[in-house]
């Protein structure tokens, strides 16, 4: 297959906006004797004008000869061999290329087969993914019409999408994160596969998946993807609790919390927020159903112990059994969700000066009461009086919030008094 080439005064990428150590890589690969080009995201991204997360490279060079050739190269994957070349803390994932079978609709355990350039591209997931950049010479090349799909702005599977699906149902996620990043058009073909395929997703590796929730809740485009894994229907099939929830939404809590986490994120590209911080957001709106449903069924106000049994469970239901949150996150998420309930308790006590815990994570949940807070104005009162506590918490001159309490009066043992059953003819202390 001959592919097509747009050269500089075509696609018009500026070659200052190629990474320099991306282009090292790549020059010294190709001093080896190796073809190497950037591929998959960052040349789409540059192609639309956006600032690409990573670069990656592809090259006819081994993993064996990739990590012979660069000192600070790693090797990993046992499905995917490849290689991390580290800068600093930046990574350039160099892939080599590979050949499989695009047409046998069976689930992918390895990719290790190594083939051709076209090849390569051939077994690739969308066409706007396909393409390969040249930047020594700057130039597209393009054997799957990946450069005219970016231009019609149109989701396309590389091969047939049902078999595609199947092989790698991730691939369905990827697909609606796409559409939901850059609202483009999906191809007739490509979304009937994707309804008919849905189910397969939970086929897919969970780790896998959970990475694809997470950089979404990190990608500024959460809402829109989540609203669109709803309506396809491979939310339920991941997360029925959420699904069912989003359908719901009596107060309307999740969709107006991940508008207000897109807009951190765009505000701040290259500070991402904590993970945990974004899980707990998503896991509130359900939260915060179960504890009200709880405190109306009860006499006695919620304690302590039942707002965490009841984070812990919300936890369980939107996250299992498909998905396996490490127990430190789980912890995290627990303390965040918890701590929602003391700054803004579900009875009103009425007001009175906030004791601020001395815990690290303390900043990170009235990070969340401020995402609510946006999301819903009426919390702006309970959201100013703990962050002026907090504040004042850490002025060394300022009364802490503390001493405003009433502490119990330690009683001063008696000096020279003996203890029961002690020697009396001891000495006494002092």
């Amino acid at each position: 297959m001959q592919p097509k080439v747009y050269t500089s005064d075509e696609h018009r990428i500026p070659a200052d906006k190629i990474d320099q150590h991306a282009f090292y890589v790549i020059q010294k690969l190709r001093q080896a004797g190796h073809k190497a080009y950037l591929v998959g995201g960052g040349v789409r991204d540059l192609l639309l004008n956006q600032r690409p997360k990573d670069f990656d490279v592809s090259t006819s060079a081994r993993p064996e000869e990739i990590r012979s050739l660069f000192r600070n190269a790693i090797l990993i994957g046992r499905r995917f061999r490849l290689a991390h070349i580290r800068f600093g803390r930046k990574v350039i994932e160099v892939s080599t290329f590979r050949s499989g079978d695009t047409e046998s609709a069976g689930l992918i355990v390895r990719d290790n087969e190594w083939g051709t350039e076209e090849q390569d591209v051939l077994r690739r997931d969308f066409t706007i993914n396909g393409l390969f950049y040249d930047p020594e010479n700057q130039m597209v090349i393009d054997y799957v019409e990946g450069y005219l799909d970016l231009e019609k702005r149109v989701l396309r599977t590389i091969g047939q999408p049902e078999v595609r699906f199947i092989q790698d149902p991730v691939r369905m996620i990827r697909l609606i994160k796409f559409c939901a990043r850059f609202n483009f058009d999906i191809d007739k073909p490509t979304f009937e596969a994707l309804l008919s395929c849905k189910q397969e997703i939970i086929k897919s590796s969970q780790a896998r998946i959970f990475e694809e929730l997470l950089r979404m809740l990190e990608s500024g485009s959460a809402k829109p993807f989540f609203h669109l894994l709803n309506q396809y229907g491979l939310l339920k099939a991941l997360s029925p609790a959420l699904g069912r929830h989003l359908d719901k939404d009596p107060e309307k809590l999740l969709y107006p919390l991940l508008e207000e986490i897109d807009s951190e994120v765009r505000k701040n590209p290259p500070a991402p927020l904590d993970r945990c911080l974004l899980l707990a957001a998503l896991v509130f709106p359900l939260f915060h159903d179960h504890i009200r449903k709880e405190a109306t069924s009860r006499d006695k106000p919620l304690h302590l112990g039942q707002i965490a049994e009841e984070a812990n469970r919300a936890i369980d239901e939107i996250f299992h059994p498909f998905f396996n949150i490490p127990r430190r996150m789980r912890g995290i998420i627990t303390f965040l969700l918890t701590t929602q309930v003391r700054l803004v308790p579900l009875e009103d006590r009425g007001q009175r000066r906030p004791r601020v815990p001395r815990d690290p994570l303390f900043p990170m949940a009235l990070q969340l009461l401020k995402m609510r807070t946006a999301a819903h104005p009426e919390l702006l009162p309970a959201y100013t009086l703990w962050t002026e506590a907090s504040f004042s918490s850490h002025d060394p001159t300022a009364p802490s919030p503390v001493d405003d309490y009433p502490r119990r009066k330690r009683r001063r043992r008696r000096r020279g008094r003996r203890r029961p059953g002690g020697n009396p003819d001891a000495p006494h202390a002092g």
